[in-house]
């Protein structure tokens, strides 16, 4: 079996579709950096003689390998695949309904964690003595790998299976900010009682969901994770790979907590352009100062104003490094996307999805109020306190 291949071709394909930056995605910035897949004498003995199961994607990669091809040339036993969003080759767009597949490789299943079913069944699981999880995050709390890594928790724990996290750097782990969900606006793209950036890494939110959830205090699970080694959330990490298609590059990683609320909004934040969460527009945009159209791509389908002529911001020239030594939840470019629109009325024309995203009702009402940056800023710091305690205890890496 050899995954590699079309993983690569995969990557060519988006890095040509999306127009990759130079250097966008190299390899990391600190090579000393091994993440937990790397790490492989902490995790093959634990599943030596076991059936196996892999939570995986396009990202799970020891070096150029893929996990699930350096598990079989080792001669461990993967019985089943399990993926999330955007599909096991991360060639999926947000929100497409995943079928569940037959790998043409292999006799494998890839069980699809995006379709039918979120969260792995009992009959999934039969046989399986040890699940594995490996997924680059972007440690941003909309972003729905770690809502599929907490379903797997839970199947893991009503079915007495170990659980082994591979931990990797969170490239935007160094803040937090943003504000903290309120559990009555919880959903697929925000489970849990956290801020927009919350500074875990996966693994360390594997730890603090199983600590915190009262869940998983009557359902015990036995939870392993395999850390990073030489990892120091204050410095720059660049991903190897685009971990979904819309975030081709490390600028968009940085952007994308801020402009994702523009999927709630009648708003562009790029999607079927080659600058996906780099700019944001629309067609009455009141300052005609940058202009873009937006296209049908393979990974933005029906994306909003598609074929519309769209004036707006372009955010391409920003740095990568810059956003990230200067981390934040930044909501400066929505207040100005809302007060430059041809119509505030139909602004928030999805508010249950940007509630959703933004994790309660609160933001919305006070920019239709037109509250100050500052004052809504302020309005997060309470809860931000409270979770910041709550983290403490889960760290595996020293805090910043």
């Amino acid at each position: 079996m050899h995954y590699l291949a079309s993983l690569f071709k995969f990557c060519a394909l988006i890095g040509f579709v999306c127009g990759f930056f130079p250097n966008s995605y190299s390899q990391n910035s600190d090579p000393r950096i091994l993440v937990g897949a790397e790490r492989t004498n902490e995790y093959y003995p634990k599943i030596k003689n076991k059936n196996i199961a892999l939570v995986v994607n396009h990202t799970s990669r020891i070096g150029n390998v893929h996990l699930v091809d350096s598990l079989l040339s080792s001669n461990f036993t993967v019985s089943k695949i399990f993926a999330p969003e955007h599909g096991f080759r991360g060639n999926f767009g947000a929100g497409e309904a995943i079928k569940s597949e037959q790998l043409p490789e292999s006799n494998l299943t890839v069980i699809s964690l995006y379709g039918k079913s979120k969260k792995p069944t009992n009959n999934d699981l039969q046989g399986i003595d040890c699940i594995i999880f490996d997924i680059q995050d972007v440690g941003a709390r909309f972003y729905t790998y770690i809502s599929t890594l907490e379903f797997v928790m839970e199947a893991a724990a009503e079915n007495s299976i170990p659980l082994i996290v591979l931990d990797r750097p969170n490239p935007n782990g160094n803040t937090i900010s943003g504000p903290v969900l309120n559990n009555q606006f919880q959903s697929f793209v925000g489970r849990q009682e956290i801020p927009v950036l919350y500074g875990m890494t996966i693994a360390e939110y594997a730890l603090y969901l199983q600590g915190e959830l009262d869940y998983f205090h009557t359902h015990p699970l036995d939870l392993q994770v395999v850390s990073c080694l030489n990892y120091d959330r204050q410095k720059y990490y660049e991903l190897p790979i685009p971990p979904s298609p819309n975030l081709p590059n490390m600028l968009s990683v940085m952007l994308y907590p801020s402009l994702c609320l523009f999927e709630g909004t009648d708003f562009s934040e790029g999607r079927g352009t080659d600058y996906p969460f780099q700019i944001y527009g629309h067609p009455e945009f009141q300052l005609k100062d940058y202009l873009f159209s937006i296209k049908n791509l393979p990974h933005a389908k029906n994306p909003k104003w598609v074929n519309k002529e769209v004036y707006g911001r372009t955010l391409t020239h920003r740095s990568a490094i810059e956003l990230f030594y200067n981390n934040r939840f930044d909501i400066s470019y929505l207040l100005d996307a809302y007060y430059n629109t041809g119509s505030k009325e139909t602004f928030f024309k999805q508010a249950d999805f940007f509630d959703k995203l933004v994790g309660s009702d609160s933001l919305r009402k006070q920019i239709s109020k037109e509250m100050s940056q500052i004052e809504i800023e302020e309005s997060w710091v309470p809860e931000i306190n409270i979770y910041k305690e709550k983290r403490k205890k889960y760290l595996i890496y020293p805090d910043f």
